[in-house]
């Protein structure tokens, strides 16, 4: 009996294990799906869910973190690698449907702040993240700029720092250019899974409850 019960113990975990493996499989990369759902050990301060960002204006209704698959696929991968470190992913920002581009557009008219809602942005495909790193007690870790600072300081060519931040923006970097991500120049926070400007602009919503 007891050798039964094993059985049908690791046929139903296995049946499960399939069942779930074979639905991830059917999920095409290009679906949009929400971070959470594919795991928790992530933090969030999603900035344009309130006003404390440079806008000065919470623009999203309510903070959530959608995302094209495979851009997800690439976010749990690079958070796995941080985590063995004693590290975690803060997200900032994610997916942003067009509609929010046109509205931050519409607060702050400027190319060199806001990309132009007529051309798109990354994040507007889904393929972008806005991230810095925590430590085992949340603590983010001191990457020499806030969020959203547009100063050449917040340059990965930027120089002029100590090297406690340069040790840290060069961690988040490397792991995440590791990760199938490109990094962008002026903003040290601002990461693009490989390919993503191949991707539609989308304006879809996600619900509030």
């Amino acid at each position: 009996m007891r050798t039964l019960w094993s059985l049908f113990f690791l046929f139903f975990f296995s049946t499960i294990n399939t069942i779930h493996a074979q639905t991830d499989e059917t999920i095409a990369d290009s679906s949009f799906v929400n971070l959470k759902d594919y795991s928790a050990d992530f933090v969030y301060d999603m900035k344009y869910a309130t006003a404390d960002n440079f806008l000065k204006a919470k623009v999203y209704d309510c903070p959530e973190c959608l995302l094209r698959f495979k851009t997800v696929k690439a976010l749990v991968k690079a958070n796995e690698k941080f985590m063995k470190k004693g590290y975690r992913i803060k997200i900032y920002d994610c997916y942003r449907p067009l509609d929010i581009q046109k509205k931050m557009w519409q607060i702050i008219p400027n190319p060199e702040y806001v990309a132009n809602p007529a051309k798109g942005s990354i994040h507007n495909r889904g393929g972008a993240v806005d991230i810095t790193l925590v430590d085992s007690t949340g603590a983010e870790l001191d990457m020499g700029t806030s969020f959203d600072f547009f100063g050449p300081e917040a340059s990965h060519f930027y120089e002029n720092l100590p090297d406690e931040v340069k040790q840290n923006r060069l961690l988040l970097k490397k792991i995440m250019r590791k990760s199938n991500f490109i990094s962008f120049d002026s903003e040290w926070w601002h990461y693009n899974v490989k390919n993503a400007s191949k991707e539609k602009v989308s304006n879809a919503k996600w619900n509030c409850d």
